[in-house]
């Protein structure tokens, strides 16, 4: 899967949380100062182009929605991140966080408890 831009996972966030919407919903939704609304119809083309969104003709109009899942990029992107940097392992990224304070002990004990109820 393509890594998206930073502004393009800004407007697919977006797309998620509406889940089908037009581009003037998208703008909207957009924190300030808000992009002009042609960046956010080149945004859209680009994410169109990459497979991340669908388009819908409503009339003279287009209503986006998402064709790749917020969870499935976001394990794309997670996968991506580990690989890159710790090697594939995923103990080292979470030593990693350890090690930088990124993560406290209650909540490496709900990851541990997170993880044993997924192994029965």
């Amino acid at each position: 899967m393509k890594p998206l831009t930073k502004a393009e996972e800004q407007i697919m966030q977006s797309i998620w949380k509406l889940e089908a919407a037009f581009l003037k919903d998208i703008v909207e939704a957009q924190p300030e100062p808000r992009p002009h609304s042609n960046t956010v119809a080149t945004i859209i083309k680009i994410l169109t182009d990459k497979g991340f969104v669908g388009v819908k003709p409503i009339g003279r109009v287009h209503q986006y929605y998402p064709l790749v899942s917020k969870e499935t990029y976001s394990s794309s992107s997670i996968r991506n991140l580990v690989e890159g940097y710790f090697e594939g392992s995923f103990s080292e990224a979470v030593s990693f966080m350890v090690k930088q304070k990124d993560i406290s002990v209650k909540e490496l004990e709900m990851l541990l408890t997170e993880i044993k109820k997924h192994k029965k």
